[in-house]
């Protein structure tokens, strides 16, 4: 259990600051804002992770991205960090999965909670902001060619953020959903979905190696 709390940020939160945490997890998973689920880690309150789906309409519609806040020290004083534990090609967001900081502190208040993060972070997903880019290549693509980085970005969600139920669903649910003005050319196309699906295993195999 040692091993465990030195990971955690328990021992440097308030009990006052800890029961609040506890209470919004609980209020996010009783009553959850559309398009995000949090899981809640019994063992360590400060290990916040929450599943965002990805909104219509945007490149990461029909993908499901994993996200982690880290509580520091001085919540709420100051916002969590956040993390997408989900491989994603966004602006805003490092190869490391590191979310722009800027974007999470603009207006942040310490009365403003969890939920307020978790729903900044949704947004992100929908209007990216590529002054504060983290990843540039992603920021210069949105600026300059956007329908590089919406393919990019679309690739990248099939790859790595289709929930565990699609894979096994039909070749055309999980290769043109979410696919927009792009669905309308494929419609009824099921030899380019099957194609589809085996390019993106092969690239999955290629990703895993390098």
């Amino acid at each position: 259990m040692a091993a465990m709390s030195s990971m955690s940020n328990v021992e440097n939160l308030s009990p006052q600051i800890i029961r609040r945490v506890v209470k919004e997890m609980h209020d996010l998973v009783n009553d959850p804002p559309e398009g995000i689920k949090v899981s809640i880690n019994d063992e360590d309150v400060t290990d916040i992770q929450a599943y965002i789906e990805g909104p219509a309409g945007t490149p990461y519609s029909g993908g499901i991205f994993r996200v982690k806040l880290a509580l520091g020290k001085d919540f709420p004083q100051t916002p969590p960090k956040a993390f997408f534990l989900t491989k994603i090609f966004h602006p805003n967001v490092a190869k490391n999965g590191e979310i722009c900081v800027n974007t999470l502190k603009k207006d942040w208040k310490p009365d403003l909670g969890i939920k307020h993060i978790l729903l900044t972070v949704k947004c992100l997903l929908i209007v990216p902001n590529a002054e504060s880019a983290l990843n540039e290549e992603a920021g210069k693509l949105l600026l300059e060619q956007y329908e590089c980085y919406s393919q990019r970005a679309k690739m990248m969600t099939e790859i790595h953020a289709q929930a565990p139920k699609m894979t096994k669903a039909g070749l055309e649910v999980a290769a043109s959903s979410g696919d927009g003005p792009m669905a309308k050319k494929h419609a009824g196309d099921k030899k380019v979905a099957a194609e589809k699906k085996k390019l993106l295993k092969d690239k999955k195999r290629t990703l895993k190696r390098l």
